[in-house]
C-alpha cells in the first residue's frame, strides 16, 4: 500500500475576509474532492484571509499512481485559477 500526502499553499489576492477566503478554500477542496476521491482538508493558515494551506492524501498501489494523481491534483488547483500557488509539498509513504 502506498500512502501520498500533499500540502498546497495558496496566496487569495482578492480575499478581503475570512467569508471570501472561507468561499474559495470550499471551492477547491470540493473540486479535488469530487475529481480524485481524495481526503482534503485545510490545514493551515486559518486566521489568515489572504492565506490558505490545503492537504491531501491518497492511498494507492503503486508509488507511480500516487505520485501522478498528486501532481494531477496540484495542475487542476492551479487551473482553476482561483488563487495563486506558493508552494507545494509532497510525501510518497511506502508500507
Amino acid at each position: 500500500m502506498v500512502v501520498g500526502i500533499g500540502i498546497i499553499t495558496l496566496r487569495l489576492h482578492e480575499c478581503r475576509s475570512l467569508k471570501g477566503k472561507r468561499k474559495i478554500v470550499k471551492s477547491i477542496i470540493n473540486q479535488l474532492r469530487n475529481n480524485f476521491n481524495a481526503s482534503v482538508a485545510e490545514i493551515g493558515a486559518n486566521d489568515m484571509y489572504q492565506r490558505a494551506e490545503i492537504g491531501v492524501s491518497l492511498v494507492g498501489n503503486t508509488k507511480n499512481f500516487v505520485n501522478s494523481k498528486l501532481d494531477k491534483a496540484f495542475n487542476l488547483v492551479d487551473a482553476m485559477g482561483l488563487a495563486e500557488i506558493i508552494d507545494t509539498e509532497m510525501e510518497i509513504i511506502t508500507l
